[in-house]
């Protein structure tokens, strides 16, 4: 299942994400996400667990939880829609 990390903490590091996480079963991947021109987060993740009962403990007990001083905004990740290309414009 994947798992979307909101309101993150712009100093969160992977390995304090797969800490976090670990904690309620397997960590396949996290993915901080960054700006493409600067490289810094943008304060949201993508964490994969690939077990579903393990991912849904994980949510509902981190959801709200305080870390690096940020209330973290924690649920299932939507699917993925189509993105336009903007030079088509």
């Amino acid at each position: 299942m994947e798992i979307y990390v909101g309101n993150l903490s712009y100093s969160s590091a992977e390995d304090d994400i797969r800490l976090l996480f670990g904690v309620y079963g397997t960590v396949e991947r996290v993915s901080i996400v960054t700006d493409r021109e600067t490289g810094r987060s943008r304060g949201f993740c993508f964490v994969d667990m690939p077990n579903k009962d393990e991912a849904q403990d994980a949510i509902m007990a981190l959801n709200g939880v305080e870390v690096h001083g940020r209330k973290l905004y924690i649920n299932q990740a939507r699917p993925r829609t189509p993105r336009t290309d903007r030079r088509d414009w």
